[in-house]
């Protein structure tokens, strides 16, 4: 059985985990294992549950997913968009993005992902995004494609 619903903080240590593993994909592809997600500290993801909705992907029971999601001045930036390692390439990605999307009506959607990392470019194109720039942010090494997904009038 499968559920997705809002996260609660005592998620955050089990979120973090799946964090830990999903991205390891990405610092190798960067061949840099500093990179934020794997930087984040547990207190850290507690915070994010203060400003940030967070949804979980349930199955049978287990965390197998988690997507962040912040309003701001009405765009919407999604952020965190992870699935353990052991259950990605089942459309898991998808539904929870289908899912945050649902929360929020007439809003601009942001969010980044590495310039390199295909597979998540070719999965948000999929659902509609597009890229707009391409750029550093202090916090690491890793060039990041912005892409963005405006609301149908």
């Amino acid at each position: 059985m499968k559920e997705i619903i809002e996260a609660k903080s005592e998620d955050a240590r089990e979120i973090l985990r799946i964090q830990q593993q999903a991205y390891r994909s990405e610092a190798e592809l960067y061949n840099d294992f500093d990179i934020q997600p794997l930087q984040q500290t547990l207190s850290s993801v507690e915070q994010d549950f203060e400003n940030n909705f967070i949804l979980k992907y349930v199955l049978d029971g287990k965390i197998v997913g988690s997507v962040r999601a912040l309003e701001e001045n009405g765009t919407c930036h999604i952020g965190k968009l992870m699935v353990d390692p052991e259950f990605q390439g089942r459309g898991i990605a998808k539904e929870l993005m289908h899912e945050i999307e649902g929360f929020y009506r007439n809003v601009r959607f942001e969010l980044f992902t590495g310039s390199k990392s295909t597979k998540n470019i070719t999965l948000y194109e999929r659902l509609g995004y597009t890229g707009y720039k391409t750029e550093q942010l202090p916090r690491e090494d890793t060039v990041f494609l912005f892409m963005e997904k405006t609301p149908v009038k």
